[in-house]
């Protein structure tokens, strides 16, 4: 008969992640820090929301990675590529990734609560003040040019996350081809982003289950 699992110190079980409370053999050491609790989750997603101002991506690579700690670089870029996979939008699939991985379903409809809750009532009140607006040369410009600053967000966060791909048991003449050919199909060929994904996301997986196979 297993042993009752003990809640951490100071932590209430309410607040105890979802994998603490799994059977003994079943949990996992945590390598990195977890969010404290609900609250600690919803406020970290419900901040990220309020930044996230076009380039997502960045900011929360900024929060959960280098901030926060909750991922790696090479865990970040795991779910990321599943949030992409799953329909709907990336960072809404992250949080519910996240927040189940934790907490469990409290834990993905928390995180869900706080990606929408106040971006919902911004979003309504910057849509008023644009109705008003929109036509103004300023509004215009200032909306236009935030386009290079995304760009550069997501290409900052891009070349931070080659380091991830240092432990890759592919060899990096193989994912750097990947990487361009991935390129060239999106940025390039304009092909849709479904095609890129399917198509060399399962060469990159072949291959990589075929380096990995005994």
């Amino acid at each position: 008969m297993n042993s009752p699992i003990e809640t951490p110190a100071g932590m209430s079980p309410a607040a105890t992640p979802a994998a603490a409370l799994q059977p003994p053999e079943m949990q996992e050491t945590p390598s990195h820090p977890m969010p404290a609790g609900l609250m600690d989750l919803f406020m970290a997603f419900n901040w990220m929301a309020l930044q996230g101002f076009g380039g997502v991506m960045a900011i929360v690579h900024r929060e959960l990675v280098e901030k926060k700690g909750w991922l790696t670089d090479e865990e970040f870029v795991e779910d990321w590529s599943v949030a992409q996979l799953l329909p709907g939008a990336n960072i809404i699939n992250l949080a519910m990734v996240l927040g189940n991985r934790y907490f469990g379903l409290r834990g993905a409809v928390t995180a869900l609560a706080g990606m929408m809750i106040a971006p919902t009532f911004l979003v309504v009140g910057l849509a008023l003040l644009y109705s008003h607006f929109a036509n103004n040369p300023g509004v215009v410009g200032a909306l236009r040019s935030m386009g290079a600053v995304v760009a550069g967000l997501i290409g900052a966060t891009g070349l931070r996350l080659i380091r991830s791909l240092k432990n890759h048991p592919l060899q990096r003449p193989v994912l750097v081809s990947i990487c361009v050919i991935c390129f060239l199909m999106i940025a390039i060929m304009r092909w849709p982003l479904l095609y890129a994904m399917l198509g060399l996301g399962a060469v990159s997986c072949m291959l990589t289950y075929r380096r990995l196979k005994p």
